[in-house]
This record gives structure tokens, sequence and C-alpha cells, in this order.
């Protein structure tokens, strides 16, 4: 896999809306229950029991999103012998707004970092293209459709589904849509890291396939913990919310010197 650093894409304004999004979800990460024993490196009971009581309250279930069951007994972050007190919950849970809350939670510094990194190099163009109001209202609702189409595809799930990724997953099909040729830095694994500079439909694209390779079963034991298939939803989701803008979106500038086949020609010679 491919880790992007940095884009070639300069904006127009200032992308208020990604820096907000990227601070409300470290600051929801830090104020998390039971997340500082992972930052620490370590973590207690306790610590492991506030945070199953805080992930089942904001977290959305797939059971819950297509089913409406809710379940009788959740943890109430207390610990009872060796495992987490259970108790009828003391809050009304509306699992539609789960799905929103869900966006800004995620379970290690490793799921936060990452998906902030993307929508760092990517959100800020899109953001420029679309306009602060509607990359926030767009941003929304792919995260919507990538945890409701999840949902329809694992609908009798009991496990939570947190995470920033299949709204982020939709800023990168937009992103694929409206800047195919923008150039991106990334960093590729072998042996060292090697620096290149790609195009972004290479990038994406091969992301993208990447995912729904995984969202089959394919490469991964049952799919692992992640929610692939939220990510291919969202990306669709991106790309045909997208779409509309393509016509009036201005290309990316000409890269200067030899990229990946292509020779920029010079503005003066001498």
């Amino acid at each position: 896999m491919v880790i992007p650093v940095h884009d070639v894409n300069p904006v127009r304004r200032t992308p208020w809306v990604t820096y907000a999004l990227i601070a409300a979800n470290v600051f929801v990460f830090l104020s998390t229950p039971g997340i500082a024993g992972s930052v620490a490196g370590g973590s207690d009971l306790s610590q492991t029991c506030h945070l199953q009581a805080f992930l089942e309250h904001y977290a959305a279930v797939p059971r819950e999103l297509i089913h409406h069951q809710m379940p009788q007994l959740v943890p109430t972050g207390g610990v009872r012998g060796g495992g987490c007190l259970l108790a009828p919950p003391g809050y009304d849970k509306s699992p539609p707004l789960s799905v929103l809350t869900a966006m800004f939670l995620h379970g290690s510094w490793l799921h936060l970092l990452g998906n902030m990194l993307f929508l760092l190099i990517f959100g800020n163009n899109v953001e420029d293209r679309m306009g602060h109001i509607r990359f926030a209202l767009f941003y929304v609702v792919c995260g919507y459709a990538a945890g409701y189409g999840f949902a329809l595809l694992n609908a009798d799930s009991g496990d939570p589904l947190i995470g920033a990724s299949g709204a982020i997953a939709g800023v990168l099909g937009a992103y694929l849509v409206l800047y195919p040729k923008a150039r991106v830095w990334v960093l590729v694994p072998f042996l060292i890291f090697l620096p290149l500079r790609l195009p972004a439909w290479l990038v994406l694209g091969f992301w993208f396939v990447l995912q729904a390779f995984y969202s089959a079963g394919e490469g991964v034991s049952a799919a692992g913990t992640v929610a692939y298939a939220a990510h291919v939803v969202g990306f669709i989701a991106g790309m045909l919310l997208a779409w509309p803008l393509k016509p009036g979106t201005p290309p990316p500038p000409e890269p200067r010197g030899l990229l990946f086949g292509r020779r920029a020609q010079p503005r003066h010679t001498w």
C-alpha cells in the first residue's frame, strides 16, 4: 500500500472545514473514555469497560440501524469480577444519529492518524471546489452512505462501527473525479520507503481496487476488523456526488520535469 504525503494541487482559499474536521476528530479521540491507556501503551480492565460503554452508546451498530434491535443489556463502564458490568441502558439511543457520532470515533492512534492524513491531503482541494458549506454537507452524506451501506451488507451484526474512513473515502472518490491528473507524492515500501510522484487516478484507483478486493474477503481473514465495504460505498457515493462539478473544475497545474513518462514543457528556453 502506498502512503500519500502531499499532492501538487494548490488551493485558492483556506480549507477551514477540513481543518475543523481534523481538529474535531483529534479532540474526540483524546476525550474518549479509556483511550488514555492506549495512548500510554496499555490499559486496565476499568479503562476497557469505560471504552466499551462509550462505544456502545455512540458507535453505529448495523443491527440497530437496519432492524432497530436495541440491546437490553449494555456495558455500564463498571467492573464486576473479571469482566465489564452489564445493565439496561440508561439512555435512549438514536440509531440514525449514531452514524454521525461514529464518524468522529477512532479506536487507536494509527486509525486516527491514517484517516486524518488522507483527509488533509485530499480534502482541501475538494472543499476548495465545492465551497465550505457544500463540502461539509457532502462529507456527512458520504459518511451516512458508507455507514448504511455497510449496515445493509451486515444487517445482523452487533459489532460497533466507528471511524471517519467512510466519509473520507467519499472525499477520495470526489478527488478522483475532479482531479484525476493531479500529481501526488507517495511513499512506496520497497526495502525502504521510495518517494514517487504519481497521478491521482493511479493512487486513488489502486486504493479503491484494494478496498474492493478486501471487502470481498480476499487477502484478509474474514475481512479483518476493518469495514472495507464502507470504504467502497463511501468512495462510490463521493464520485457520484462530485460528477456534476467535473465540467467546471479547473485543471491542476502542469508538473515540471520528467514525471511518469511525460515531460512538461519549460516556460522559457535559452
